[in-house]
């Protein structure tokens, strides 16, 4: 049987790479871990850094295709976060005029979460654990 040990990397193609790399590492606080141009690709790959054991790897290519958010499109759905109190969270996000959806509870784990939307409107989630 195949044996994953992991997630190794998340990848996600923004519009505008200034305007990601401020939110990811500025709202978000990610970690820049390398930055490369590409000027093959005419592409810029950064690698960020979540909590020591992730990664996520942010590209810019020229003039992408649009993303279907909403209504709910197959594929990749949301990115999620886990944080230990998701109104210190907010709280962070909405210092830098990010809004978030209303905080929700899971159903079936009785743990609160809330939405919100990267620049391109990627759905971003924070879980509390």
């Amino acid at each position: 049987m195949l044996k994953l040990n992991r997630v190794h990397h998340v990848a996600i193609i923004c519009t505008d790479y200034v305007k990601s790399k401020h939110f990811y590492t500025e709202v978000l606080g990610l970690k820049a871990v390398r930055e490369v141009f590409r000027k093959e690709r005419n592409s810029y790959k950064l690698d960020l850094e979540v909590g020591g054991l992730y990664q996520i790897e942010l590209f810019s290519f020229p003039e992408p295709p649009p993303r279907l958010s909403r209504p709910e499109a197959s594929g990749l759905r949301h990115l999620a976060f886990e944080v230990d109190d998701i109104e210190v969270a907010i709280a962070e996000v909405k210092a830098h005029g990010v809004e978030t959806e209303p905080i929700r509870v899971d159903e079936f784990t009785g743990k609160r979460f809330t939405f919100m939307a990267d620049p391109d409107g990627l759905p971003i989630e924070f879980y509390e654990i």
